[in-house]
């Protein structure tokens, strides 16, 4: 399928400087692009891609796995949590673990961005695409949108929240956040920020699963998984809002290693959000969704 003009309008290649880092958890960094370039064609919800070959220190890594794949390692596409109002672009990475037994191959890129990248390091990127944005005329479809999301699925989320509430000043937003503990919250604060400058239009509701037993939990900060009875709770008008959900997926492994065994394979965040939506029969053409994984 060909993209319009406009789309390959917005894909290039770009030599940024790397300007800042941010440490977002323990596992997730933020860095901070600078283009020379105060004008880029993109839109809140983007990403960009990132190729493992322009990394002298990953060569041999990248070496070994084309050979063991018996292909070509492609390039990394990391969503980006900058807005287009804002004078720099930015990415959130979180660090890929290797998992025996649950992960295929070990991790390329995303250690050398977590952990290793510095400020003033040059790097190649390639952007700006994807469809996970909002449409220009999103307030005339709704008046609430909600964003559900899990892990680093907040990230092209946190982006679409910053622009939205600052271009499309009609919107309400609940922000629907799962995490294991309360410090594996990406954006934390900031997303407290933007909370307490607009409290009439924005609500943020953490989802923890995995937090120790003393945690105090309270009204913005729940207990488990994000579920249907949550979403109930947090939609009370569902027939109208728009929702965006984003976070990990079935991958093509998880189907692989379930069907080896007759099995089929076990929902993840994406599958099980979607699911609780249809349990309250949101319609289909009110869900935008994003998987990673």
């Amino acid at each position: 399928m060909n993209k319009d003009p406009q789309e390959r309008k917005r894909i290039k290649e770009l030599e940024v400087m790397v300007a800042d880092t941010i440490e977002e958890a323990h596992d997730t960094t933020t860095l901070v692009l600078f283009t020379g370039n105060d004008r880029l064609d993109y839109k809140a919800g983007h990403f960009l891609t990132i190729d493992p070959h322009q990394f002298e220190a990953l060569g041999r890594f990248t070496a070994f796995l084309e050979d063991l794949k018996g292909k070509k390692e492609p390039p990394r596409a990391y969503s980006m949590c900058s807005s287009p109002h804002e004078k720099y672009i930015a990415i959130t990475v979180k660090e890929e673990r290797y998992t025996s037994g649950a992960t295929k191959y070990p991790p390329l890129l995303s250690p050398l961005l977590v952990k290793q990248t510095v400020r003033g390091m040059h790097l190649v990127v390639t952007g700006f695409t994807g469809p996970y944005t909002l449409p220009d005329d999103i307030e005339s479809q709704t008046d609430h949108l909600v964003h559900v999301c899990a892990g680093s699925g907040s990230v092209p989320n946190y982006a679409m929240l910053k622009f939205a509430l600052a271009n499309y000043p009609k919107l309400r937003h609940t922000f629907m956040y799962a995490n294991k503990t309360w410090d594996d919250i990406i954006f934390r604060d900031a997303l407290t920020d933007l909370e307490m400058k607009h409290p009439d239009r924005l609500r943020v509701v953490h989802s923890l699963t995995r937090e120790s037993d003393s945690f105090r939990y309270t009204e913005s900060v729940r207990k488990g998984r994000i579920t249907a009875e949550l979403m109930r709770e947090l939609i009370p008008e569902q027939s109208n809002a728009h929702v965006y959900v984003c976070g990990p997926a079935i991958t093509s492994h998880d189907r692989n290693a379930a069907k080896a065994k007759g099995e089929e394979p076990q929902p993840r965040f994406l599958e099980s959000a979607l699911a609780g939506l249809r349990e309250l029969n949101i319609a289909k053409d009110r869900i935008t969704y994003e998987s990673y994984g």
